[in-house]
């Protein structure tokens, strides 16, 4: 019976991508320090929010795509038959619940609205076609958004302070979808080559920000603006070097290890955000664990 027991939980983080879950704490945690924690003590609610409509939408993806995967990847864990398809979609809509009513917790309605609007994203992500453009802007949508709504309790003043993590987690999102396309037959070297674009311009916008009001008065420009650069820096060497190899050889194993790469990569980014707050202390014990998130990716699979 305990075998049992231990099968069926490895098999709903596997349903729910459960170590890939590190990458979503720091968006909210961006979001609020750019707006100063308007929520206080309470943002601590945030990141629990954001990592159950994470969750959920992973769940409910295995779901919408259990037919596709029955061909693809039979090894997941709906086709293989160690999850059942109703029991992924109740996880689903729970997960949802769950983060909206944490969200309310840790913003108020402000922050309610913000988590009904992003779980509305996440499930019209899962249930739409995965192909084309609008897919992309759709899955970007939701990390977006994700970052808004550490920022929501603040009202619109909250909302412009985090537009630019925001805009930058959106536009990293976006690439890393586009790429991912290649995980099972492989990719283009246009995609790639676009993809490290992207990347490109993200980092820079990222190295070039100016350091908010918040961190200059915390502890000091200079000091604020050169840690998020440094954070910048490690993030732009480690997804470019997996997007560039991507670009020269886009078979499916590479584009997959690019697509890692990727996910991972929100972790410097989102911490990049914190330090030019000047919360340097949390940017990093937030980018600390981004070698505790890799380990963890190579036992369940982040994508």
């Amino acid at each position: 019976m305990g075998d049992g027991i231990v099968t069926s939980l490895r098999d709903l983080a596997e349903l729910v991508r459960a170590p890939a879950a590190l990458t979503v704490p720091g968006d909210t945690l961006a979001g609020a320090a750019s707006a100063g924690w308007p929520s206080g003590a309470r943002t601590v609610a945030l990141p629990i929010a954001s990592t159950c409509l994470y969750w959920s939408g992973m769940a409910l993806n295995d779901w919408a795509d259990r037919r596709v995967d029955a061909v693809e990847r039979p090894e997941r864990p709906i086709p293989s038959g160690r999850v059942p398809a109703r029991t992924a979609l109740a996880v689903a809509g729970a997960l949802t619940a769950a983060g909206v009513a944490a969200a309310a917790v840790g913003g108020g309605r402000r922050s309610a609205a913000t988590a009904v609007v992003l779980a509305a994203a996440v499930w019209a992500y899962d249930l739409a076609p995965k192909q084309g453009p609008l897919s992309v802007a759709t899955m970007a949508s939701t990390r977006g958004l994700d970052v808004l709504l550490g920022a929501s309790a603040g009202g619109t003043a909250g909302l412009r302070a985090a537009a630019l993590p925001a805009t930058l987690v959106a536009a990293h999102t976006a690439g890393v979808t586009a790429l991912s396309r290649g995980e099972v037959h492989g990719g283009s070297v246009t995609v790639a080559r676009a993809t490290a674009a992207v990347t490109a311009v993200v980092a820079l916008s990222s190295a070039l920000r100016p350091v908010p009001t918040a961190g200059r008065a915390r502890a000091g420009g200079a000091l604020g603006a050169l840690a998020s650069v440094a954070l910048t820096g490690a993030y732009a060497v480690s997804v470019l070097r997996a997007q560039l190899s991507a670009a020269r050889t886009p078979d499916a194993g590479t584009v997959r290890r690019a697509t890692g790469a990727g996910i991972r990569g929100l972790v410097p980014l989102q911490s990049a955000a914190l330090a030019a707050t000047g919360h340097h202390a949390a940017a990093l014990a937030l980018a600390a664990s981004a070698p505790i998130g890799a380990a963890a990716m190579r036992r369940v699979s982040a994508t």
